[in-house]
């Protein structure tokens, strides 16, 4: 599914009128009646419910009066507040509050109305609707708009937000200095940027697309590069194991990480592997940790390593290296490794020399710091995980930086350096050396505690060596890692979560989803 920015959308709607001949109004009937059928999903039959419409001067405004016209037939006691006067609406918002008044609907302009009266209304509501301000909002929410959404706030009536919560900056989830907190939102056509980039999501409630009869093609027409990853699709891409298969089928992932101390980080990394289906799993680490990481792990093989003074990887590990990953299919490289100079310069090196795909994560990453023009000399496909602390060092900025403009920087950097860049966090972006970028909503709070970016490092080498393609392993592994974590937080709760709930998750995640 796509996500549009508020541009990409109103050049959508405009084609859909000018190209194809489809009356703007109509689409603003169909988006109406989309408000009014969630409306009796949120409340049950909205015959003599009390629902108050708060509608702006724009097309959103228009969205609320044609809803209020569609409610008002149903037997609803409808009140619309308008937050400007009457006569400034105009086109299809001024046809449907013609109408409305025609239909004898309770409409108040913006100077025939108090705060008592306000206070009054909202409080007998059944449910309101915001139709105050759409997708354009640039600066921030003043005057009567912003009395007007601290009085809902505060009421804590459910509330149906037309298209986009007032008060969201439809492009960044941004809160122009107040907004509403929706308890649903209903869009239109394709969700906008905002219902995922946090703190949008915290406002938009439960999403609800609506079909308002755009014709596909005029979607496809506008070539937009974000999009959601669907349950649907992973059902689609994962594929059911033959019944003659062997464990060759599946591939064999090579795990380099670990160190003194952090072993626990290559051990789950190497579980991550096994647990997203890889046949085998082999990982290298250093040799003073290998006997005590490989007692705990019988399923997976371990390779003990060249080690420094400060045991971690060994310069002198590179042939080693070399020699474990002949035949291989897939390296995931950076878990628990430290920042030691001897270990970051065998990392550059095996990211230069390596003709398989290679996953970087942890100190991986921090071994590209002031080094990341060496992802330029590599062939194989290359996938980064950084959370945002991380990506911020690649790039020299800060981490407010990368989360202001997580979908930008993700995408500037993947095609930049050619290499797929998973963006962790709360609702996690995945940009592609082809441009396109995805969001993943699955994962909850419960995940942010160590060795969960370990795990998900494990799992998309793990589908890597399964032999999907690099673009439909990292995909998988997030929704699928998201999805463990969901069921994980279930079982144990978002707080007491470990990492190896999630890892223990992975199974049933797989199998939902078969």
């Amino acid at each position: 599914m796509y996500i549009a920015t508020s541009q990409e959308m109103r050049n959508i709607d405009r084609r859909a009128e000018e190209e194809y001949g489809i009356p703007s109004i109509v689409l603003m009937e169909n988006a109406a009646r989309g408000v009014v059928k969630v409306a009796g999903e949120l409340i049950g039959a909205v015959k003599d419910k009390k629902i108050t419409v708060f509608a702006g001067k724009g097309n959103n405004g228009g969205d609320g009066l044609a809803a209020a016209r569609h409610l008002h037939n149903e037997g609803a006691n409808v009140y619309v507040f308008l937050l400007s006067e009457a006569e400034v609406l105009k086109g299809d918002g001024e046809i449907n509050l013609r109408i409305a008044r025609k239909m004898d609907i309770p409409i108040f302009g913006s100077n025939q109305y108090n705060r008592d009266m306000l206070t009054s209304r909202i409080k007998e509501s059944d449910l309101i609707i915001d139709a105050m301000l759409g997708t354009g909002l640039s600066s921030e929410v003043r005057g009567g708009y912003k009395d007007v959404i601290e009085m809902i706030n505060r009421s804590g009536k459910p509330t149906i937000a037309v298209d986009i919560p007032t008060g969201i900056n439809a492009d960044t989830g941004e809160i122009m200095g107040i907004g509403i907190k929706a308890s649903a939102t209903v869009t239109f056509a394709l969700p906008k940027r905002a219902h995922f980039l946090f703190p949008g999501p915290e406002y938009t409630g439960k999403l609800h697309v609506v079909d308002i009869s755009i014709p596909f093609k005029a979607i496809e027409q506008e070539g937009i590069y974000l999009q959601l990853i669907t349950e649907e699709w992973i059902k689609k891409t994962l594929t059911p194991r033959p019944p003659d298969s062997h464990k060759g089928t599946f591939g064999h992932a090579v795990v380099i990480a670990g160190s003194i101390g952090k072993g626990g980080a290559a051990a789950m990394t190497a579980l991550g592997a096994l647990r997203s289906g890889a046949g085998l799993v082999t990982l290298g680490l250093p040799a003073s940790v290998q006997s005590i990481v490989a007692g705990n792990m019988p399923e997976i093989m371990t390779a003990p390593l060249p080690e420094t003074y400060n045991k971690t990887i060994s310069f002198t590990a590179i042939e080693p290296i070399m020699e474990l990953i002949k035949d291989k299919d897939v390296v995931a490289i950076g878990p628990g490794l430290t920042t030691n100079k001897d270990t970051q310069t065998v990392v550059r090196k095996l990211i230069k020399e390596l003709h398989i795909p290679i996953v970087i994560d942890a100190d991986g990453l921090n071994a590209l710091v002031g080094y990341v023009d060496t992802l330029k000399e590599r062939e194989s496909p290359t996938v980064l995980t950084p959370h945002p602390g991380e990506m911020a060092r690649l790039i020299g900025k800060t981490s407010a930086d990368v989360q202001r403009d997580r979908i930008g920087i993700a995408r500037t950097f993947a095609l930049d350096y050619k290499v797929y860049l998973v963006l962790k966090g709360a609702h996690t972006v995945i940009a592609e050396p082809s441009g396109k970028v995805y969001i993943s909503t699955t994962g909850n709070p419960g995940m942010a505690t160590g060795g969960t970016g370990d795990v998900l490092t494990g799992v998309i080498a793990g589908l890597i060596a399964q032999r999907y393609s690099v673009s439909e392993a990292v995909r998988i592994g997030v929704f699928v890692h998201g999805l463990a974590g969901n069921i994980g937080a279930n079982r144990r709760g978002m707080m007491g979560m470990i990492a190896g709930d999630l890892i223990d998750s992975l199974p049933e995640a797989f199998k939902q989803l078969s």
